[in-house]
């Protein structure tokens, strides 16, 4: 399992920059009054933080937002870990093909 908001050798670049600040004020100030609801590990601002600081803010912003739509009701539950690599056909304009991406590691294990 990864460590807690991701820390790991990533170019700080101003995308990046930008779109870790914004997860880490939502986990300062709102994510305490939404409340302890997530349903995966690690939870979906962790990830969001993860995703944006591995993918850079575009495609992690992507992965982050599908992966919001996967907790809510009716939705997947477990562990959810952000993939190390991305397949070549995620391209910056088809954001709908991220959607895919956990389905594709639930099939794959």
């Amino acid at each position: 399992m990864t460590s807690r908001n991701y820390s790991g050798p990533w170019p700080k670049t101003p995308g990046r920059l930008l779109g870790t600040g914004l997860v880490r004020l939502y986990q300062l100030t709102l994510s305490g009054f939404i409340g302890n609801s997530c349903r995966h590990l690690p939870t979906c601002s962790e990830y969001g933080y993860e995703a944006i600081a591995r993918h850079g803010l575009w495609k992690g912003g992507w992965l982050a937002l599908f992966r919001v739509g996967r907790c809510g009701p009716g939705g997947t539950h477990g562990i959810d870990n952000v993939p190390e690599t991305l397949d070549s056909r995620l391209v910056w304009w088809a954001p709908w093909r991220f959607a895919s991406v956990s389905r594709a590691k639930r099939d794959a294990s």
